[in-house]
């Protein structure tokens, strides 16, 4: 026998609960749990905490084994138009603190951890509208509602678009395409990202989650071990592009905030910077 035990796994139930303000948690008898991403029980609001969020709550799920396949959405009818009101007041306080400590650690380990921790299979549900929807098109199978709008808000609010979300952009959509949507905040509608690679299926809103379902009882027809394994193979262009480019994207993004000393995610200029995407405009440029 050995001398040491196995270090406890996570519970469900336990997470669950340590969860809660930022993740509404479900799992089934057969391992697929589902995380619905929510402020306040409505849509997400960005702030520093539930950004730090992310990554713990990947790495916990990736940690118990009696996880099988990951669906992660959003809550109502918007993945994430806003900002909390408070929620980025340790920004406006300490911005060197801030950047390194909430922005560059935490938002590399979110990204990373989609793609590294996670051994099972995960399927990304965009419920509506919203920014920093890498969190969903870099899951391995990703469907929206036909209302969705993908869009990049960084270089409109005045940052250099380096935290994942070029990544993404420059993956899916290639170099000319991404360029595009990161410097001029392209407002992608539902139809144009299932044109362009960016999500798989474009579903009724109302159908979404059964369609997720769905799906996932499809991947676990098969054993475990190829579930798993598949997952390896199909997400190493995800791994390469990350350890390519994350780190040095977040550390220029990094490097311009703390250059022009200026803190820049004040919920009301999040709001006005991202005005067009309410008004149905596909960018903020003049005509």
């Amino acid at each position: 026998m050995s001398l040491v035990d196995f270090v406890a796994t996570p519970k469900f139930e336990e997470y669950k609960e340590r969860f809660k303000q930022h993740y509404k948690l479900e799992r089934r008898e057969d391992g697929v749990i589902l995380v619905q991403a929510h402020t306040a029980g409505g849509p997400i609001q960005l702030s520093v905490e539930n950004h730090r969020s992310v990554g713990q709550l990947f790495k916990t799920i990736g940690a118990d084994p009696e996880n099988e396949v990951m669906i992660f959405t959003g809550t109502g009818k918007d993945f994430m138009m806003d900002a909390d009101p408070e929620g980025f007041k340790l920004e406006q306080e300490d911005l060197q603190h801030w950047a390194y400590e909430y922005a560059y650690k935490d938002g590399r380990i979110n990204v990373s951890s989609l793609v590294n921790d996670l051994e099972i299979p995960t399927i990304g549900v965009l419920n509506g509208p919203g920014f920093h929807t890498e969190i969903c098109l870099m899951c391995d199978i990703t469907i929206c509602s036909e209302d969705a709008i993908i869009f990049d808000l960084h270089y409109d609010i005045g940052s250099v678009p380096g935290d994942g979300i070029h990544s993404c952009f420059l993956e899916l959509l290639g170099v000319k395409r991404g360029a595009y949507a990161l410097l001029t905040g392209q407002a992608i509608d539902a139809q144009k990202a299932l044109e362009y690679g960016m999500v798989n299926e474009v579903v009724p809103r109302d159908r979404l989650l059964e369609r997720a379902w769905k799906i996932a009882d499809h991947i676990m027809t098969q054993p475990r071990i190829t579930r798993r394994l598949t997952t390896q193979i199909i997400r190493r262009p995800w791994k390469k592009r990350i350890t390519d480019d994350l780190d040095g994207g977040f550390g220029i993004q990094m490097f311009a905030h703390l250059a022009k000393k200026k803190s820049i995610h004040s919920r009301n200029h999040i709001a006005s910077s991202i005005a067009y995407v309410k008004e149905g405009k596909k960018n903020n440029i003049k005509s």
